[in-house]
């Protein structure tokens, strides 16, 4: 028999492992690990009811904490961490519920690095589990697409976004993929700025974390794999339980002379051996329980050509469960979308997807504000931010947070006298003019209010009230944001190439009453969202005199 050893897959560890000739099945156990010393002690009870899974099929731990599961080749084991326990974390805040099966390490050349050769597979592999209280009611933080290209962009992270959520209440973090831009070699540094709000962080891959120069999909993740493990698993969390998807499908690399790191592109899909799980994962998900799907590429949108592949067949899984909401990120523009019997869903009702709004706004570009930080607003009007996710029990709701303004900064409202005019006014008139509170007596008829809200959908109501008029209902329409359209132009030259404005699905319009005369008039505005979330915002408006006089 082989000397047993002990390997540590965190900091602290996340399982103990005892190194010894090839068994088949994999055997382990899952335990509660009282001294936190993350070793499986004789007094440290297990954890009956765990799911354990090799990437496709899933088994649970019997009465003693105790699993078998069969693992062949390459693989990632791996614990759908239970409600009312939490997986230790490294260094990073990062979440250990995983072993990485690599015998021979990744394939060599992926230019950043990959994992290293693990050796044959232990004789066992533990994984340890502590108690912590999980209230029905919690929060949590959702990021997506911070994206930095440069190390600058990743100070704009810590400064901008990160800074003003430290010392946060909520249970955990998430990010929907693109948590880079390519450049692998910013995961230490990136990760690190992300620990600084003392909150477990877990993560979704986007097509910004592939190894360019792997072959193919198989090895695609290999270094996100190294950081955050799986690149698909599952976690529970009081009444709820969040799915994590890869459905990033690389077409793998396509080397020429020119450029012989260029890359054979993506599409959108989940692939057999993952739905595969998520099949064998939902069996033992109750159909009661709120169900959070998380992902970077959207299952579709209104909008979006590149809607994926696949998910047909997952709509099939879904249909029984009618709390469910799936959230993405990779459009750099905040859309609601719900999704029923047209798309093919066969639930009873349709479900919620969001599209969440980006920590990097339009990838970091256009002009700096007043703390040095670009404005890089989306290329639909909304400001760069997060969201904040309030769960109770299973009832579920979203709120937007502009990055650097008051949580209650949830709407634009914009008076719009000459935006159809050729984009080549902005350039003869000051910052603002075209869209700002004042036009002529004789502008009124032709004018209009434009309200971003910037959270909204087409389940959204905004309504308009001039001084103590009647309130009147707005109307939702497709077109550019005023405020983008005027930001592009007059900053071109520091907004990223591939920039470019496009139609916002939440722009709602009103005519002004025609016979608004001269004076100073109070506009304001209320709306609710695809949440019930009721918000208010007000615009002081002057008309002035007749230009002809």
């Amino acid at each position: 028999m082989t000397r047993a050893q002990r390997f540590s897959l965190g900091i602290p560890l996340a399982c103990l492992l005892a190194a010894t000739a090839v068994a088949d099945p994999l055997v382990g156990t899952v335990f509660e690990d009282l001294d936190r010393d993350g070793r499986a002690d004789p007094d440290e009870p297990g954890v009956a009811g765990v799911r354990v899974s090799n990437g496709r099929d899933v088994t649970l731990t019997d009465a003693n904490g105790a699993y078998a599961l069969d693992v062949q080749g390459d693989s990632i084991v791996f614990i759908t961490k239970p409600a009312g326990y939490m997986t230790p974390l490294n260094a990073y805040r990062l979440p250990r519920f995983h072993y990485l099966h690599r015998p021979d390490g990744s394939p060599p050349g992926l230019r950043y690095p990959g994992i290293e050769p693990t050796g044959p597979l232990p004789e066992r592999i533990d994984f340890a589990l502590h108690r912590q209280e999980e209230p029905a009611s919690f929060e949590a933080i959702l990021f997506a697409d911070p994206q930095p290209q440069t190390e600058e962009e990743l100070d704009y992270i810590r400064d901008g976004v990160v800074r003003e959520i430290i010392g946060t209440g909520a249970a955990f973090g998430m990010t929907m993929g693109d948590i880079l831009f390519d450049d692998l070699s910013m995961f230490p540094r990136y990760n690190s700025i992300i620990a600084m709000l003392g909150i477990p962080w877990y993560n979704v891959p986007g097509n910004h974390e592939l190894n360019f120069l792997a072959p193919s999909d198989t090895y695609s993740l290999e270094t996100f794999s190294n950081w955050y493990g799986p690149p698909y698993y599952a976690f529970e969390y009081a009444n709820a339980v969040f799915v994590v998807l890869d459905n990033v499908r690389y077409r793998g690399a396509a080397p020429t002379p020119e450029d012989p790191r260029a890359s054979g592109g993506y599409d959108a899909a989940l692939g057999e051996a993952q739905l595969a799980w998520l099949s064998a994962e939902l069996a033992h998900v109750p159909t009661d329980r709120l169900l959070v799907l998380a992902m970077h590429i959207p299952l579709l949108t209104r909008d979006y050509p590149r809607a994926m592949e696949d998910r047909q067949a997952l709509f099939d899984l879904l249909t029984d469960y009618p709390n469910l909401y799936a959230m993405a990120g990779h459009t750099h523009t905040t859309q609601h979308v719900w999704i029923g019997a047209e798309d093919g869903y066969r639930g009873e009702d349709a479900f919620h997807h969001h599209v969440l709004t980006t920590v990097s706004g339009s990838w970091w570009s256009g002009p700096f504000d007043a703390e040095a930080l670009p404005v890089a607003m989306q290329r639909d009007g909304t400001p760069r931010g997060y969201h904040r996710m309030h769960v109770d029990g299973t009832d579920l709701r979203v709120s937007f947070k502009a990055a650097g303004r008051p949580a209650d900064y949830q709407m634009r409202i914009l008076l719009d006298a000459a935006y159809h005019g050729p984009r080549g006014a902005y350039r003869d008139s000051r910052p603002g003019a075209l869209s700002d509170g004042r036009i002529n007596e004789d502008q009124v008829p032709a004018a209009s209010l434009v309200v971003n809200l910037f959270d909204g959908g087409p389940r959204s109501t905004v309504r308009f009230q001039v001084n103590d008029g009647a309130w009147e209902d707005m109307r939702r329409v497709s077109m550019m944001d005023p405020r983008y359209l005027e930001l592009a132009e007059r900053h071109a030259d520091v907004i990223k190439p591939w920039v470019e404005p496009g139609p916002s699905s939440h722009l709602w319009t009103a005519d002004l009453p025609d016979d608004l005369g001269p004076g100073t008039h109070l506009v304001s505005v209320a709306a609710t969202d695809e949440f019930g979330a009721i918000h208010h915002g007000h615009k002081v408006l002057e008309v002035t005199g007749s230009s002809a006089r």
